[in-house]
């Protein structure tokens, strides 16, 4: 089958179209800055590995789709010759609450509970919602599949998921931990059982998935019993631009004392903190404070120990709550590539059973390997995450069963 794969965020549209039955990319790319007239599509065939890059007006999720429908017809580049060839379209949506705790066909009334979903989610639901009805209007003959960031993490037992917080605000608002990443965290654990050689329902394993966006998991006998991020994304490691973990009471603090509203807090808390922040600002990507961090600047060096600290300190916590450890798994932009944060977030944890084999380790780029030594009793490894091949998979899962 002939997938179309879509991740709609606010201002942008990543695709890929996927050929189900080899498992790989037809091709892919980004629509970014929708809503203005210098908006910029970027293309690429994967068959010879052509690019088309144009900037153009697009002024809403509608017409960036329906760019991207005509591009992958490109006589030269395209990898269709009309829409109907796409068999599906899934789409990544980042909240499912309690309702959905699996990928499910689109029908009007999973739509209205993905809308109602958007109070968890005020800016992820609603693009991802855009996107959906574009395809309505543009693919109506193509079933359309939703696969939620939040379902693989319903498996957490309720000691897990539950805020010591009223009950009655849970009750009316659903207040509680849902985790995010989710397609992510399956996708590697899965793949690390493999390349382990184990079946998934034996092991405990730790999965890292460390970019922009930070979160980590305890997946025992192949479920989610614990993961970093909370009711939002803004909870748990230390990340690009958000805080991770931090004492409510200084949220109350700061509005108090620097007068700010709830959108300035907000956005405080989600854009400007982080490694960003510990940084004075200087950067929120690894790479660069890792280069200025090898240079003597101490504020990219306190940034990099904080975000290994915080991490080191869920990796203990996840393997005292599963009674163990198998496995750990690193995966995402800064898991997969900085051999410098994976090496310090295994100093000294031999006491857990991990044992880094520091050749091994010097990879520095997105593949798979095992990176401890041989006879470590914990497994670690770098798994690149494949999120939109699960999309892919688990739509045509479903399509096939409609």
């Amino acid at each position: 089958m002939k997938i179309l794969v879509l991740n709609c965020g606010s201002s942008s549209v990543k695709f890929q179209l996927f050929n189900t039955e080899t498992e790989k990319p037809m091709a892919k790319g980004l629509v970014e800055r929708i809503g203005t007239s210098t908006a910029k599509l970027r293309y690429q065939s994967m068959h010879d590995g052509r690019k088309i890059e144009k900037t153009i007006e697009i002024l809403d999720h509608t017409v960036a789709i329906r760019r991207v429908l005509s591009t992958l017809q490109d006589k030269e580049n395209g990898a269709i010759t009309q829409p109907s060839e796409i068999d599906a379209v899934g789409h990544r949506v980042v909240h499912g609450g309690e309702t959905f705790s699996e990928s499910v066909l689109i029908t009007q009334e999973v739509y209205n509970q993905i809308d109602i979903c958007a109070d968890l989610a005020p800016l992820h639901n609603p693009p991802n919602l855009k996107g959906i009805s574009a395809c309505q209007r543009l693919l109506p003959n193509s079933p359309q599949v939703a696969v939620f960031d939040t379902a693989f993490h319903q498996t957490m037992p309720k000691r897990a998921w539950i805020y010591a917080v009223p009950a009655i605000l849970y009750k009316r608002h659903a207040i509680r931990r849902y985790g995010f990443h989710g397609t992510s965290h399956f996708y590697v654990s899965r793949r690390a059982a493999e390349i382990i050689g184990k079946d998934i329902e034996e092991l405990k394993i730790i999965t890292a998935h460390l970019g922009n966006g930070c979160s980590i998991t305890a997946i025992k006998n192949g479920k989610s019993v614990d993961t970093s991020m909370g009711m939002t994304p803004l909870e748990g490691l230390v990340m690009g631009t958000r805080c991770g973990d931090i004492d409510p009471a200084v949220i109350t603090h700061i509005m108090a004392m620097e007068e700010l509203r709830l959108s300035e807090i907000n956005a405080m808390m989600n854009k400007h903190s982080g490694l960003y922040a510990l940084s004075g600002g200087l950067s929120n990507d690894m790479r660069e404070l890792t280069e200025e961090a090898m240079e003597g600047n101490a504020a990219a060096q306190l940034a990099i120990d904080v975000f290994v600290y915080r991490l080191k300190k869920y990796i203990g916590a996840y393997a005292a709550a599963m009674g163990g450890l198998d496995a750990l798994v690193f995966t995402g932009g800064i898991g997969e590539n900085a051999a410098n944060i994976r090496g310090k977030c295994c100093e000294n944890m031999e006491f857990l059973g991990i044992r880094l084999d520091k050749k091994k380790n010097a990879v520095t780029r997105a593949i798979e390997a095992r990176i401890s030594e041989e006879g470590s009793p914990v497994q670690v490894l770098t798994v690149p995450t494949a999120e939109e091949l699960v999309i892919a998979l688990d739509t045509q899962g479903i399509v096939k069963k409609m």
